[in-house]
């Protein structure tokens, strides 16, 4: 994505907030035939006056007793991942926050000529979640409250988030992740509320407006030219942000993006084929014909959207006959099995700089070899949904499990490598998800 007009940031207001407000649907929002036949039903929102859930985001109370009594009996595959969890430098009392007035993703360029630091914000955030789940899983407190300083200096510290387009990256990405940070920590009597409000309206006034910004309009590009996990990263940033301040008609917008939007988040674009016959428990994404570490990412992203929402009450798993599963089955045989796919062919809004960014389409004629093998801490989110919860058929998991036995047991960020790609998504799914 190296078209994207030149951006001005908006100066941000809370006028923003309310142009992502998306009334509800009147009565039954009806159905669509998909790819496989299947009528699939949409999922309404509900009114913006209806409160938020506030359990932990991506986990429940009841998630946390369950991994707590596991861990105490150091039961298997539980202990394991709270050995990756507690052994990682980020989860550690000693971590010192290092905050920034101003965030850059996409320095050194003509819109922002100061150099990256974004890595500053990726380390704490990554350090303010897992100090935060090492609190919900021993009830330590020394954890929380190192948590919240992390938490608390960032609210206190940054103003602004710059770069050129790839700012939108960093606004989705670490956007996220302090979000489900926050959200974790928010029942934590020595948070102050005074300090709670303020790193709430920090999230509003710093991060979601750029998720927003994007999401609504892709900085003047086609929106299909931005890559599924440009989308995917301010819908979830969007929608942990629309979480953590108890604001539905953030919340809404994205539950409404994901089966309507114009850009590549929206499922049917994000998994854009779904395969006939034999292959019919496999579906492409849109990321296939690019390379795999960037598909590896956007299954990532795509699957916490869905757990976010589920401890909402809304069914994006099951979304277009747990079409997630069939994505992730697809990735996994071609990545951890290294078994051969079918593929259908996709055309890329690339664009050029003559005709504007995603006017002109490429084709992308075989699925991406590049960074085959790629392996992120995901499987066990997708594997215990779909297998434990849902109970769908062994036949329809095969390759997802394999996954999870791969990547088993799941770490997070500081365990994938110092670059941004290891600081991408949670993790710990090892620990956080596995069911019996």
């Amino acid at each position: 994505m190296n078209h994207l007009k030149r951006i001005c940031l908006p100066v941000i207001i809370m006028a923003c907030l309310f142009c992502a407000v998306c009334c509800k649907k009147n009565g039954d929002s009806g159905g669509s035939t998909d790819d496989d036949n299947v009528v699939v039903k949409y999922i309404d929102t509900l009114s913006p006056t209806t409160p938020m859930k506030h359990e932990g985001g991506l986990n429940t109370q009841a998630d946390f007793t369950r991994i707590r009594q596991k861990v105490s009996a150091q039961a298997e595959p539980w202990f394991s991942g709270w050995q990756k969890l507690v052994a990682n430098s980020h989860a550690q009392t000693s971590y010192v926050a290092n905050p920034t007035v101003k965030l850059v993703r996409g320095g050194n360029s003509a819109e922002e000529p100061d150099p990256d630091n974004y890595s500053r914000a990726m380390n704490d955030a990554h350090a303010a979640y897992q100090l935060a789940l090492r609190w919900k899983i021993s009830t330590d407190t020394i954890y929380a409250r190192t948590a919240v300083t992390i938490l608390n200096a960032w609210a206190n510290t940054c103003t602004k988030l710059s770069g050129n387009s790839n700012v939108a990256l960093g606004a989705g990405i670490y956007g996220y992740a302090f979000a489900v940070a926050g959200e974790l920590l928010r029942d934590f009597p020595g948070w102050q509320a005074a300090d709670f409000t303020k790193f709430k309206q920090w999230m509003l006034n710093v991060w979601y407006p750029i998720n927003y910004s994007f999401l609504s309009g892709h900085f003047g590009c086609h929106p299909e030219h931005a890559w599924s996990n440009w989308d995917l990263c301010n819908m979830a940033s969007a929608m942990a942000i629309g979480i953590l301040t108890d604001n539905r008609s953030i919340y809404n917008y994205v539950i409404n993006y994901y089966q309507r939007g114009l850009g590549n988040g929206n499922n049917y674009k994000t998994i854009f084929h779904v395969f006939p016959g034999a292959d019919s428990t496999m579906a492409e994404m849109q990321e296939s014909g690019r390379d795999q570490g960037h598909c590896t990412l956007s299954l990532a992203l795509l699957t916490t959207i869905c757990q976010l929402a589920w401890n909402q009450g809304d069914d994006l798993w099951g979304f277009r006959n747990n079409i997630v599963l069939k994505a992730s089955e697809y990735v996994a045989r071609y990545n951890v099995a290294n078994l051969s796919v079918p593929y259908y062919q996709y055309s890329w809004h690339e664009g050029d700089p003559w005709n504007g960014c995603g006017v002109k389409t490429t084709l992308l004629p075989e699925i991406g070899s590049g960074g085959r093998g790629t392996m992120r801490p995901m499987w066990a989110m997708i594997y215990n949904h779909y297998a434990k919860i849902k109970k769908v058929p062994q036949l329809n998991t095969t390759y997802t499990a394999l996954g999870v036995q791969k990547a088993q047991p799941e770490g997070g960020g500081g365990d994938y490598g110092p670059n941004s790609g290891g600081f991408d998504q949670l993790g710990f799914g090892t620990l956080l998800y596995s069911l019996e």
